[in-house]
């Protein structure tokens, strides 16, 4: 075929994105407005959640659900020694302490077992990432949790619509944070949300997005942020809900077309999904076996840029950067980190673009 670049990710309209912003500029609402109120609405309702508070992106989230949740100096929260470290950089930035756990090898997610061996008596909290789509296994870390009397919140950023055991990932813990950012399943540019099943903590997390203001105007009832999202990014996102039967749709046809070209490939191997697992896949991720491609995985990276396919390395291991999150020692979140590799992996994805990408792949082997 006769190939053009091809976007790792790339932000995809289906609808009234275009009409509800225009909506939105054109209303006297540009900060907050009926838009996010509505994509409260809209979200809560796709992931049966009673509360839903919007953000300005998925760290601020994280932030708030921090503050909310009463964790600051001298706790301890445990997070994966892979995967995406914005819960251990917001941990940092409320004076806790991040405490790294390895991952399962195969999931690449934290188990119970992983986290159950970090935890000390300054343990605050445990979260769990839900990398790349796939979902932790839940049940053991709320058992976990309730054994030991610490916080669970899930960093869903990357499993929008991914479901465990029936229930939408996010939606299990005591909290669940979302990242609406640019490449994700929903996106509103920048933005993001909380649910969690208590009102009482999203009332306090809405005090913590806005300057600790409640009702009384200019009283500030606690020391807060700006973490709000404005009404033309909700815009965007409630268009996109709108459509969000098709985008899962077309995500499951993307993953399914690369699970079954991929398959043949020596030298990679799919991230691994239990069968407790329905993922919504945000990256199709895998992992390279370095001897059998020239260069190992960051070679296959500059191969296949080559032929116009843009991919990314998987997330550097905690233990690769002392400089902020101390010493330890992570041989599998360290060896993940050298060997993932994620591809394209946009909604819009054609199958031939994925037979494309998999034929280079495939002649890159050594």
């Amino acid at each position: 075929m006769e190939q053009t670049f091809i976007p790792w990710a790339s932000p995809t309209y289906w609808g009234n994105e275009e009409k509800y912003v225009l909506d939105a500029l054109k209303s006297s609402w540009i900060s907050g407005g009926q838009y996010v109120e509505r994509l409260e609405r809209d979200f809560g309702a796709f992931c049966s959640a009673k509360n839903v508070v919007s953000s300005s992106n998925g760290t601020t989230a994280i932030h708030m659900a921090y503050l909310a949740l009463g964790i600051g100096p001298g706790d301890e929260v445990i997070v994966p020694g892979f995967g995406f470290m914005a819960a251990a950089n917001v941990a940092l930035h409320v004076g806790a302490k991040p405490v790294f756990c390895e991952v399962d090898p195969r999931s690449w997610c934290m188990t119970a077992a992983d986290a159950e061996r970090c935890i000390t008596e300054k343990t605050k909290a445990i979260v769990p990432i839900h990398s790349y789509g796939n979902v932790c296994d839940m049940d053991d870390l709320m058992e976990l949790a309730r054994k030991h009397d610490l916080i669970l919140m899930e960093d869903a950023a990357e499993a929008i619509g991914s479901r465990y055991r029936g229930v939408i990932a996010g939606t299990i813990a005591e909290a669940g944070v979302y990242s609406f950012h640019a490449t994700k399943t929903i996106t509103t540019g920048e933005g993001g949300a909380v649910t969690c099943r208590d009102p009482q903590l999203a009332d306090r997390m809405r005090l913590f997005r806005s300057h600790g203001m409640g009702v009384k105007r200019y009283w500030h009832e606690v020391a807060g942020h700006n973490f709000r999202l404005a009404n033309m990014q909700a815009a965007i996102g409630c268009a996109q809900l709108e459509n969000m039967e098709t985008i899962v749709r077309e995500r499951h046809r993307v993953y399914a077309k690369y699970a079954e070209m991929l398959l043949p490939i020596e030298g990679i191997s799919l991230q691994h999904y239990a069968s407790d697992v329905d993922p919504v896949v945000w990256a199709i991720a895998l992992q390279v076996d370095e001897g059998m491609f020239r260069g190992g995985r960051d070679g296959l990276i500059k191969t296949l840029l080559q032929h116009g396919i843009e991919t990314r390395p998987g997330f550097f291991s905690a233990d690769t950067m002392p400089h902020i999150y101390g010493h330890q020692v992570l041989p599998i979140c360290r060896q993940l980190g050298q060997q993932v590799l994620s591809l394209p992996s946009s909604p819009v994805v054609t199958d031939e673009q994925i037979g494309f990408i998999c034929d280079a792949l495939a002649n890159a082997r050594s």
